[in-house]
């Protein structure tokens, strides 16, 4: 399965309609806080160049859709309710919302680039509210709710490292599991900030602190997905949250939503990411849809695109490292066993050996493997040949007695 991404941000800054566009999930989208009272799961989709183009063949796609080229893969996304100042202490639900995240690789975190919104989400005039402060408070909740949960276990981890001699990162790891946290990320995080891992009983509480931030920023990499860029106000919220060095993807979740609802209906022709659309039905369109559409158009012409497709891709691509294979039982003809042409794509992190990449077809391959096949160099593939992206791989094993 492909990690989880999370959607989060401060309430009303519009997260249910990025939702909702990433996903065409029929969620509840108003303008007014806490308008989401539960988390939303839903299915979105990775876009990547397909590798059918490069070898010039009609694909049969069965775990994936391929659209002109274009490779969709499926993902799956949780959009999670709004988060205010103090929901680590339980404000606003803000602990049952908090943990929910725990269960993400990544988060997107959706701000009101526009600044529309005060802190507690009401709606203000555009270019009063500081973007770059909402998106520090979901940061600072975040890992006070997590240093909350590491001092509860912090009194016996310090004994059993000083007394017993267990292995810090391991204690840790080990107390930290259901957050989606292990020892490399526990090793890493005590390293980059220079902590003694011999004393930890020694440690203050801003030692503490700071494994924390360092634990979610590994753990939990983040982008800003800032949204409401067809507001004239955005443009230096946007410069802010780069220059502070954010990953930030200018958005605009309802333009994306409108482009998405009158693609379904036929209206016009347009693929998640594209720069630009085509109207196909316009005898069909009515005045206030035409606008509308023409509305989004001058967002694309602006800013290249609604942003919501990019933020998708570069959470996989970016802050996941992953990479797109293609595995296939007969590397001339491309296809599996029932003669689908590139049937299926995964996504894997960077670093995925081809054993590893036949664990995840089925454990039987990965026990039984023999060997990998390269599809375009037709070279025989060791257990611990590393993939790259686009790679097509014949998986050859044992066959069962």
């Amino acid at each position: 399965m492909a990690p989880l991404i999370g959607i989060t941000g401060k309430a009303n800054v519009g997260k249910s309609t990025f939702f909702s566009a990433a996903t065409l999930a029929s969620v509840q989208i108003a303008s007014f806080p806490f308008t989401t009272i539960k988390p939303n799961r839903g299915i979105g989709y990775i876009r990547t160049r397909c590798v059918c183009r490069e070898f010039g063949v009609k694909d049969n796609p069965v775990n994936s859709v391929c659209v002109d080229g274009d490779r969709l893969i499926p993902v799956e996304l949780l959009d999670c309710p709004g988060l205010i100042r103090g929901a680590h202490t339980g404000r606003g639900l803000g602990n049952r919302f908090l943990d929910e995240l725990r269960k993400a690789q990544a988060l997107i975190v959706v701000c009101d680039a526009a600044g529309a919104s005060d802190e507690e989400g009401r709606l203000v005039k555009p270019g009063t509210h500081d973007a770059l402060e909402d998106v520090k408070m979901i940061e600072y909740e975040y890992d006070m709710w997590l240093l909350h949960l590491i001092k509860k276990e912090w009194g016996a981890i310090v004994r059993r490292t000083e007394i017993l001699r267990d292995k810090l990162t391991k204690l840790m790891a080990d107390k930290l599991l259901g957050l989606g946290i292990n020892e490399e990320h526990v090793a890493r995080s005590m390293k980059n900030i220079g902590l003694d891992t011999d004393r930890p009983g020694a440690w203050k509480e801003d030692d503490l602190l700071r494994l924390t931030t360092e634990l979610r920023k590994i753990s939990k990499p983040l982008l800003v997905a800032a949204n409401k860029i067809d507001l004239p106000t955005t443009k230096e919220n946007v410069q802010r949250l780069e220059v502070e060095g954010y990953l930030t993807i200018p958005c605009s979740a309802e333009g994306e939503l409108i482009l998405r609802r009158a693609a379904e209906k036929g209206l016009i022709d347009y693929k998640p990411g594209d720069s630009d659309f085509k109207v196909v039905r316009d005898e069909a369109l009515i005045d206030e849809q035409r606008r509308a559409l023409e509305t989004v158009r001058s967002v694309l012409s602006s800013w290249g695109s609604t942003g919501v497709q990019n933020a998708m891709n570069q959470a996989f691509f970016g802050l996941l490292n992953m990479i797109a294979v293609y595995p296939v039982d007969n590397v001339t003809k491309l296809c599996d066993s029932k003669g689908n042409v590139l049937p299926d794509v995964y996504l894997v992190p960077k670093g995925t050996t081809v054993r590893e990449l036949a664990y995840r077809v089925h454990t039987d391959l990965g026990e039984s493997f023999i060997c990998g096949i390269d599809a375009r160099t037709r070279r025989r593939l060791g257990e611990d040949h590393v993939l790259k992206n686009n790679d097509i791989i014949q998986i050859v094993a044992a066959r069962a007695k």
